[in-house]
């Protein structure tokens, strides 16, 4: 394949993952007006969002799986088809348990999607070439959170938040119009789908993550770590879901527990501020999307840079200053800080850190794990941003914007400790990736 058809390729990917990212953001904006149309219990807000990402985040590794077995470009298809066609009828739905079906439809469909579009890139790209790639993610998901909140306020209060969904349809369409360009690949050893490794952890997950969404219960939340330890010891035994070979170092193991902790932040920040502005402030659906610009700002010229300059020259321990930044950010949301500077600062410690992040994860893996290790890395990622969602909210809604904060800054800080064991593992893994004097 030649230069200009291989980057083509990658803006194919690039919009389909944007695309993914709008349709969070969007709808965060947008809940609110969704409920005041559709009823329901006050829950139900958060259910909007986390009703996609749950779906997504459970499904990513059995997407990632069938990237492997169908090929990465047709799985890539199907999923994008589903996708408008589940934006369609969430567009469509007259009440509150329809739309939520709908959403989860969505999710499933992106599950298909994105695991794909790390996996092309990781064949697509290699050395300077493929940190170039990765650091256009970060502008990318930018661009993608400047306009979701921003397009969310804009439909909701011109015309309907039904068209906050519509925006999926000619933007999933050119994508599946233009996939042409991807060139198809797959698992030389083509592996069997793991249909019982896929229910275990559907299952487990869900009764875990179930009870952060209404009402905590014990018992449920036990239930699902029994069932998740069943998946791990099928895993062990008997499942290919996952590439064991992926856990035999301390790396990759410590990059998702990061994933877990930072996405959770990030996700949930951007939902505690939209209610903080719309429910407490009393600001209507534009002004709390744009409050947002400085923070999508912030992670599109700090990923950009990171992706072209820092990581190149200073490898991934450029990712502690993101993770410093987004501290610090939050710290002075809860302290009183000008919101708009604080969001900035925040913004620019999340694109300060995904490139890094995803430069020295993906060094640990190995061709035959692209599959498994991208459908793990984005769907840590995805259930991180629904637990994030699910407890900050629940904290916000429970005390307010302060106590928030604080909790999302402890998150924050336990991401960066975790993150040492990333480094340290593709130090020790990866003697290509770049190690600056120093570290």
């Amino acid at each position: 394949m030649n230069d200009s058809r291989r980057w083509a390729a990658l803006a194919v990917l690039l919009v389909a993952e944007a695309m993914n990212l709008l349709d969070t953001t969007i709808v965060q904006v947008a809940a609110p007006a969704v409920h005041a149309e559709l009823g329901g219990a006050p829950s139900t807000i958060s259910f909007y969002t986390a009703g996609y990402t749950l779906p997504f985040a459970l499904l990513l590794i059995t997407g990632g799986r069938l990237g492997d077995v169908l090929g990465r470009r047709r799985t890539f298809q199907l999923g994008v088809a589903g996708f408008v066609l589940a934006s369609a009828l969430c567009a469509a739905a007259t009440n509150p348990a329809f739309l939520l079906i709908f959403r989860a439809l969505e999710g499933a469909s992106a599950a298909l999607i994105i695991p794909q579009t790390i996996g092309l890139i990781r064949v697509l790209f290699d050395g300077a070439a493929r940190a170039r790639a990765l650091g256009m993610i970060g502008p990318v998901m930018g661009l993608a959170a400047v306009s979701g909140p921003v397009l969310g306020g804009l439909l909701t209060d011109a015309w309907s938040w039904r068209s906050v969904f519509l925006v999926n349809v000619p933007l999933g369409l050119a994508v599946l119009a233009a996939s042409g360009l991807l060139a198809e690949d797959r698992s030389a050893t083509r592996p069997r789908l793991d249909l019982l490794g896929t229910g275990l952890v559907v299952v487990g997950a869900g009764l875990v993550v179930y009870p952060l969404l209404t009402h905590w219960n014990g018992y449920l939340v036990a239930a699902g770590i029994a069932v998740l330890v069943v998946f791990v010891l099928q895993q062990r035994f008997h499942g290919n879901l996952v590439e064991r070979s992926l856990f035999r170092g301390l790396g990759f193991p410590a990059g998702l527990v990061t994933s877990l902790l930072f996405f959770a932040v990030m996700s949930g920040l951007t939902q505690v501020v939209v209610l903080f502005l719309q429910l407490t402030q009393h600001a209507d659906a534009r002004t709390a999307g744009l409050s947002l610009l400085p923070w999508s700002c912030g992670l599109a010229v700090s990923s950009f840079v990171a992706g072209r300059w820092l990581v190149p020259r200073y490898g991934s321990r450029i990712l502690f200053a993101g993770v410093a930044f987004l501290a610090l950010g939050i710290a002075g949301i809860a302290l009183g800080w000008p919101l708009l500077l604080s969001l900035a600062i925040a913004g620019t410690g999340t694109g300060l850190f995904t490139v890094p992040f995803f430069t020295a994860a993906l060094a640990l893996v190995r061709p035959a794990e692209t599959g498994s290790a991208a459908g793990l890395l984005n769907a840590v990622q995805q259930l991180g941003g629904t637990v994030g969602v699910s407890v900050l909210t629940t904290v916000f809604l429970a005390t307010d914007v302060t106590v928030a904060c604080w909790t999302a800054v402890g998150l924050t800080a336990a991401a960066g400790v975790t993150a040492l064991g990333l480094i340290r593992g593709t130090r020790a893994d990866s003697p290509s990736e770049p190690s600056p004097a120093g570290v």
